[in-house]
């Protein structure tokens, strides 16, 4: 086969069956279509060409490549890199795979950075005023307050957040939440959020929403249109800058700063997970041990035989 009808049938696979994203499913894309120019540019054109020897040799070369690939990236492009070829011997397309002795990377192991409860009441009031507050305040201030109390008070991810519907908050004081795999979980929300949602709700969702087409989606654009993850991370940016925050702040920051607070709180790890939506506790686990470096941090601080 082709190596560019290959690359079609499997991203169509992928789309249709395994149900990833389409950010996933874009990463998949832009990944293969490195490798198929990379293959074409050895002659190679049809997938029955394609040696072990010859994925080995394009492995090292993006290892190699300058600047050098982070390595979530090179393992990403790996597994696409695996997948497809699994994909062709499992069609009956291909007998052998020539991935099949590949080994990912080695993941540098780094632990999430969490901001501090002080620093995230500084973000927030940097994005907009709290409800209550006798501060005038432009609609889209009253929005960015509500967006980013969300995203930490739920700990989900920007992506989630942006295609909540208004109706997924209809059920007092907790969201429903679709996450990867549209896997959908029950998280609570606190009096501080569900202040805010409420404030945006009120007096500003119903007057961007008349400007647009009657979209159900919770937070809306300045033009009515669904809010997309582009434009709310700018608005976490926006605020962190204002607050003048040193420490670089994306919207997992609020995920990684939620599950640490809980931990430190007291909560147990499968609570956490729970809420994060992770599948294995493995990955609630590396909080654990940023709680465990704050320890540490206190430790070194207040005991007078630590150093």
């Amino acid at each position: 086969m082709r190596i560019e009808r290959a690359v079609d049938a499997y991203l169509r696979h992928v789309s249709l069956e395994r149900g990833l994203s389409e950010h996933t499913q874009e990463a998949y894309r832009r990944d293969l279509a490195v490798y198929a120019e990379w293959l074409a540019e050895r002659g190679v054109a049809d997938t029955s060409g394609v040696m072990t020897a010859m994925v080995a040799e394009f492995a090292a070369e993006r290892a190699s490549a300058h600047p050098p690939p982070a390595s979530s990236s090179l393992a990403r492009l790996q597994s696409s890199v695996r997948g497809l070829h699994r994909y062709l011997v499992r069609e009956g397309t291909e007998t052998e795979d020539p991935s099949g002795r590949l080994r990912p990377p080695k993941a540098a192991r780094r632990l999430p950075k969490a901001l501090t409860v002080t620093q995230i009441e500084e973000l927030l009031d940097a994005a907009g005023p709290a409800p209550g507050d006798d501060v005038p305040a432009e609609p889209a201030a009253v929005r960015d307050r509500a967006l980013i109390e969300l995203l930490y008070a739920t700990g989900a991810r920007v992506s989630e957040v942006v295609q909540l519907d208004v109706d997924d908050l209809a059920h007092g004081d907790v969201v429903r939440v679709r996450g990867k795999g549209d896997k959908e979980r029950i998280v609570p929300v606190g009096s501080y959020a569900r202040a805010a949602v409420d404030a945006y709700l009120t007096r500003v969702r119903p007057a961007l929403a008349a400007r647009g087409h009657s979209s159900p989606r919770l937070f809306l654009g300045v033009r009515g249109a669904p809010l997309s993850r582009q434009s709310a991370w700018l608005v976490i940016q926006q605020a962190a800058e204002r607050a003048g925050l040193e420490a670089h702040v994306s919207p997992h920051t609020f995920r990684h700063s939620f599950a640490t607070h809980l931990l430190q709180g007291g909560a147990d790890v499968r609570v956490v997970q729970e809420l994060l939506g992770h599948a294995s506790v493995a990955t609630t686990q590396i909080y654990t041990h940023v709680s465990v470096e704050a320890l540490r941090d206190v430790y070194a601080t207040s005991h007078p035989r630590a150093r």
